[in-house]
């Protein structure tokens, strides 16, 4: 039953959505006024699973990857852990640094029989995101189109906003951002990365 519901409540949430963009133009949907909250639709029927969004998602955004310096200041507590995915760049079947997208299996109950369906997974762009709310250097931030995104330049790392998203979206990468010109062995671990929902092509129209 709470499968039913989920999926009813999913299916019109996406109507609205859907029915929200056909009402605007197609430049209007491609570059937003500002304050109109973006809306990304997914057909799941549709997804085969095939890998192309993640291998677009990745060269599009592959100007945005970190490039650490090595070897990493040692951190004060030890506690903080070293999170380098710099060697493991191709990783794609979860959310790192350097793949923002990934394609996740599962099985649905759909009128008592079972399927298989395959979803992209990436940031979910929080009407109410809390780490933007929660981030204590303000490094996260909501824009007005309901993009939230983390500024890599304030970004200190310490992974807040991970822990309170439920997802785990964000990642970290040691060796990195601001920390390394403030107190390296003691100020954050690197820098967070999430999708950004391509910003800055949606900025560009």
């Amino acid at each position: 039953m709470g499968q039913e519901i989920s999926r009813r409540t999913f299916l019109r949430g996406g109507i609205a959505a859907a029915a929200g963009l056909a009402a605007g133009s197609i430049p209007a949907a491609a570059a937003p006024q500002k304050k109109t909250q973006l809306a990304t639709l997914l057909d799941i029927g549709k997804c085969i699973g095939c890998g192309a969004c993640v291998e677009a998602c990745n060269e599009t955004n592959a100007h945005k990857y970190p490039d650490p310096q090595k070897p990493f200041p040692k951190i004060y507590p030890n506690r903080v852990p070293v999170e380098d995915w710099s060697k493991k760049q191709d990783v794609d079947d979860r959310l790192t640094p350097y793949n923002w997208l990934f394609i996740q299996n599962a099985t649905v109950n759909v009128n008592g029989e079972e399927q298989e369906i395959t979803l992209p997974r990436r940031c979910m762009h929080c009407v109410n995101p809390p780490c933007v709310k929660l981030c204590p250097w303000g490094a996260a931030r909501q824009l007005d189109n309901g993009i939230s995104r983390i500024d890599s330049d304030i970004c200190l790392g310490g992974s807040k906003c991970k822990k309170v998203c439920p997802w785990d979206i964000p990642q970290r990468q040691t060796g990195t951002g601001l920390y390394l010109d403030i107190l390296p062995s003691f100020a954050g671990n690197g820098v967070m990365y999430k999708c950004d929902r391509c910003c800055d092509q949606i900025a560009d129209g």
